[in-house]
């Protein structure tokens, strides 16, 4: 059965599906399109509407017609640091498979917010000759939840003895503000920290960035390349194999939440599909048909016990989207 054979959902209506078939192109919007399939942990229900948009304009064109007509919407980019709920998500899902990009003879890369910041960013600046994102190899992220979150990893080994974040590359972004207003922002205007940006309560979504790199050696790019995939590799599942949603809990200063669900001896265990992988506590793995449900249990358990053994109470860094 297709998308298009399903009896027509509750969250948009006929009105709303004609609009939207009109001005995003016939067959271009899904209806009941389940949603695990586009998010690093494979757990997700429907969507009542799913759209793709393929380029920056695509998507600010999506993103204005929904709020035009009063659709509740979610942007959805390479799906991680977040968890659907099994009862999937009411309005429109808009997918951001926005990718192209540019480079120019100073350095300057311009990238739409659905660039896969690793292998495709990455790959593109260094073949250029660039320096200055290969340092985040590995981490999945679009290039606009690498701005959400501040993307980071550790200075290349074998020092590793700062923490190095995406904000340090950035030139500006192009951005749509809530009001549909679009506009350049400078990096300031981000107000970036650990994990943290202006994005996570602003509102506004990234239609594109510039990075602002270096000139640098092929060689010595390809090194920190693969001495941090090596690295990140014995400490982090892989997602092929064993999906997840990165790190699920908030870091805490000087103990890390890793390190308390270690303490607890949480490692390995397991409810239905959802276990905590060996390789980090932090993470939980979706050892196949794991549901969102399973996962907050195991968030619920996890925090119970750590608070109960330890005294700490964690958070978890993960969004919920979608009705549960």
């Amino acid at each position: 059965m297709s998308n298009h054979d399903l009896p027509p959902s509750t969250g948009l209506t006929p009105a709303h599906r004609v609009a939207l078939e009109s001005a995003l192109g016939t067959g271009r919007v899904l209806r009941n399109h389940r949603l695990a399939p586009y998010t690093t942990f494979k757990i997700g229900g429907p969507a009542d509407g799913f759209f793709e948009a393929r380029s920056a304009d695509e998507l600010a064109s999506s993103l204005l017609l929904c709020r035009e007509l009063g659709i509740a919407h979610v942007v959805l980019g390479l799906g991680a640091n977040i968890l659907v709920g099994d009862k999937g998500v009411r309005g429109m899902v808009i997918r951001n498979a926005a990718r192209g990009m540019q480079l120019s003879e100073e350095g300057i890369l311009t990238a739409e917010s659905g660039a896969v910041v690793w292998p495709d960013v990455i790959d593109f600046a260094v073949h250029g000759g660039f320096s200055g994102l290969e340092h985040y190899a590995g981490i999945p992220s679009t290039v606009g939840g690498a701005l959400w979150q501040n993307l980071h990893f550790l200075s290349p080994a074998p020092a590793r003895e700062r923490t190095m974040f995406i904000d340090e590359v950035l030139l500006d972004a192009r951005l749509i503000h809530p009001d549909g207003r679009i506009t350049t922002q400078e990096r300031a205007y981000f107000d970036f920290g650990y994990d943290q940006s202006i994005l996570h309560h602003s509102g506004d979504i990234v239609l594109s960035a510039r990075f602002q790199l270096q000139k640098g050696s092929k060689e010595a790019m390809r090194r920190i390349i693969t001495e941090n995939l090596a690295w990140r590799s014995e400490r982090h599942p892989p997602l092929d194999t064993e999906p997840s949603a990165g790190s699920i809990f908030k870091k805490i200063e000087g103990i890390g939440a890793g390190r308390l669900i270690d303490q607890c001896g949480l490692k390995g265990a397991r409810i239905g599909g959802i276990e905590i992988t060996h390789r980090h506590a932090n993470i939980m793995i979706n050892r196949g048909e794991g549901t969102a449900a399973e996962v907050r249990a195991m968030i619920d358990r996890v925090v119970e016990t750590v608070e109960r053994e330890t005294g700490y109470t964690l958070e978890p860094e993960i969004a919920f989207v979608g009705e549960f």
